[in-house]
């Protein structure tokens, strides 16, 4: 299944990466889950493709989800006359590929405690696929839903309430979204960059309690299911466990004098 999905998507990008360098002008997929874009990274280096260089088939790329630290991301192509940063400056003025919804209750008086899991279920009830949807955050009283253009405009149309509690919903910059994931910078010595080694070390747990996690299939590393303890971990890894949380693997900054490896993660709170 795996392997239909990958070839899938190598054939889809290949296609828009094309599509942009012929005709000049911006193509992207729908948005991706992380493994996902961690299997466009492997499509790259299987062909012998720097994913340093940000191009494909001739076409410059961006990978972009409405903000910096965002995990469902699209892959856009540019035109020869754009490049990263002029696009991205584009989109945060005026959205040309993904837009954002602010969704707050018409009565906060009346409204529910919703969640992350209650705004995507009202989403979902809509007919919306999840590939039209980027992340959704959540806070106090209101919610920023990433969605491709149109389905932003249907979201605005359509989504009336959630729960018990009336809606209203309108499309604004990326900017003027206040919520962000949070995190905080964590650092310390490992003996290795194994994944089983760097659990322990983020969630203070021995390493058998860290092997454990990933028998029980607890342990997602850019989405995907880690196997073995044994797997070293690459800079800029997603890794989530199950009744523990998440984290960013940032890489080793350097080695102490006993050959333990100083590294950093950014773990999400």
């Amino acid at each position: 299944m795996e392997e239909k999905t990958k070839d899938f998507l190598a054939g889809r990008v290949r296609d828009l990466a094309t599509r942009a360098y012929m005709n000049n002008f911006v193509t992207h997929t729908d948005f991706l889950s992380v493994s996902e874009i961690a299997m466009f990274h492997q499509i790259l280096s299987a062909e012998g493709v720097s994913s340093n260089v940000h191009e494909y088939c001739g076409a410059k790329y961006v990978i972009y989800g409405g903000f910096d630290e965002a995990e469902r991301a699209m892959i856009c192509f540019l035109p020869d006359y754009m490049d990263e940063e002029t696009f991205l400056m584009m989109e945060k003025s005026e959205s040309s590929v993904c837009s954002c919804v602010r969704i707050r209750p018409v009565n906060k008086k009346f409204a529910d405690e919703l969640n992350h899991r209650d705004y995507l279920g009202s989403l979902m009830n809509l007919g919306i696929e999840r590939d039209q949807l980027g992340d959704i955050l959540t806070g106090d009283d209101v919610a920023y839903v990433f969605a491709t253009m149109d389905i932003a405009q249907m979201i605005c149309n359509e989504l009336i309430r959630i729960k018990h509690t009336s809606v209203k919903c309108e499309i604004v910059t990326s900017d003027e979204c206040t919520i962000r994931p949070k995190f905080e910078e964590v650092t310390g010595s490992v003996a290795s960059e194994r994944i089983d080694a760097i659990l322990a070390f983020v969630y203070h747990l021995s390493r058998s309690e860290a092997q454990k996690l990933i028998e029980s299939e607890s342990v997602f590393i850019d989405g995907r299911t880690a196997y073995s303890g044994g797997y070293d971990l690459k800079e800029g890894a997603r890794v989530s466990v199950r009744g523990h949380g998440k984290f960013i693997y940032l890489g080793m900054q350097n080695t102490t004098r006993k050959g333990r490896l100083f590294i950093s993660v950014n773990k999400f709170i």
